[in-house]
């Protein structure tokens, strides 16, 4: 009889104890499709008294996470606990150093550390899996290291937090405001009661460092990505998108350029008739542009209990079958270092909402100052106010500003950035313009 996989898991949360009774309940298809029985024999969590309705009879616990990583009874450690630092990277480390494969969920871990744990992972010859790091049960990273590995990537973006899709969502079906949308993320617990981190578009940009270095065979790194967030979109920018043709996302876009690999996060304008702007509430999608192949959209649920714990599952199998593969599709020899690639480099189309004071010459002044920066405009919307004039103090009039939507051609950050700086120099327009970058299909 062929010995069993055996399991230690480190974390006992929602995934985790999920994790624990779907090996329990699924034990003989397991044993079939791996060949092999797949068996939890120790685990730990940092209360080990706490009620998490298991059955843990028969599996021991070990009193911390480097105990266990080092357990000489287990051949896979499970990292369910989350977070970049301690406890989980030294515990990590310890387990692929005595020649242990790791499954882990952890996108901060991987994000900062992975080209470090793939090297250990490479020199004692154990796996680093870690499917469940992006998008949930969405196998994304197992679509792009192995299922088109035959092919070259030119573009992998998507909506890869489901906290900022949600939102977005609520703002254009109900026209709400993003603090209304944010406090009802919060009740629902879409959202954290700190949601900086997903509103700010981090947790978007750890995911799209570990998918660039899949797609591009770059080494993993986070700083590398741009990063914007969605709290100042407004219900006024949703509804002047849906009016041109569009639908506002946030979304993590890799793209290889002539410059290198652009990373960038940020809130975008894209084609209301393209596959991924149709994906709305708390669901996540991942666009693969490449060679030979039509764009191949991949769409599911990006967390909970469930999802993830099929994504560690599924980890879990191919190391009982014996699978073992770079962890990011190549050697890390032959990985190569990524650079922050400078946004005012990027080009495209570009959306901005001004508030243009409604006196003589303001248009003029603004089409003169795109023109100095070579920008073409696609088209131009301009909403005036009811009564675009009110009564100032001594008898003077005051304009009010009114909206001003331009589109552009494609054109390049630099020039945009040169341009509305003119114009607030010009002091015709109040206030900060609202850019939204458009990515086309």
């Amino acid at each position: 009889m062929v010995a069993p996989l055996k399991v230690g898991i480190a974390g006992l949360g929602t995934v985790g104890a999920e994790v624990v009774r779907t090996i329990e309940r699924q034990s003989r298809m397991l044993a079939a499709r791996c060949g092999r029985p797949v068996k939890v024999v120790a685990v730990t969590a940092r209360a080990k008294g706490k009620k998490r309705g298991l059955d843990l009879r028969g599996v021991r616990w070990v009193a911390n996470p480097f105990k266990l990583a080092t357990d000489p009874e287990i051949d896979c450690f499970v990292e369910l606990m989350g977070g970049a630092g301690e406890p989980a990277l030294s515990a990590v480390e310890a387990a692929l150093a005595t020649g242990k494969s790791v499954v882990t969920a952890n996108k901060a871990l991987i994000a900062r550390h992975g080209a470090r744990l793939a090297a250990l992972a490479e020199k004692y010859g154990g796996a680093l899996n870690f499917e469940a790091a992006v998008t949930a049960a969405i196998p994304i990273v197992k679509t792009l290291r192995e299922g088109l590995a035959g092919t070259e990537f030119h573009r992998v973006y998507g909506i890869l937090n489901g906290t900022c899709n949600y939102i977005l969502s609520r703002m254009e079906e109900e026209g709400l405001s993003f603090a209304e949308c944010l406090a009802d993320a919060q009740r629902l617990g879409y959202a954290e009661a700190d949601p900086s981190f997903d509103v700010d578009g981090h947790d978007t940009a750890q995911k799209l460092a570990i998918l660039a270095s899949l797609a591009f065979g770059t080494k993993v790194n986070e700083s590398a990505v741009y990063v914007e967030g969605i709290s100042s979109i407004t219900p006024q920018d949703l509804k002047a998108a849906e009016d041109l043709g569009y639908r506002l996302k946030l979304l993590g876009v890799a793209v290889r350029t002539e410059t290198g690999v652009e990373q960038r996060v940020h809130p975008t304008m894209i084609p209301r008739n393209s596959a991924i702007a149709q994906i709305m509430g708390v669901t996540n999608a991942v666009t693969i542009d490449c060679d030979g192949v039509p764009p191949v959209t991949l769409v599911g649920p990006g967390a909970g209990g469930a999802a993830t714990a099929a994504a560690v599952m599924s980890d879990i199998a191919d190391i009982a079958r014996g699978a073992r593969v770079p962890p990011f599709g190549l050697p890390l020899a032959r990985l190569r270092n990524s650079a922050k690639a400078p946004m005012r480099r990027h080009e495209g189309g570009y959306y901005i909402r001004l508030m243009a004071r409604d006196l003589p010459g303001t248009a003029a002044t603004i089409a003169t100052r795109l023109a100095e920066q070579h920008i073409s405009i696609e088209s131009i919307v301009q909403r005036h106010y009811d009564g675009a004039a009110v009564e100032a103090p001594r008898g003077r009039r005051k304009a009010v500003p009114v909206p001003v939507i331009l589109i552009t051609y494609a054109t390049s950050e630099d020039a945009v950035r040169r341009a509305l700086h003119a114009v607030q120099r010009d002091r015709v327009i109040t206030g900060r313009p609202q850019v939204i970058r458009i990515e086309k299909n």
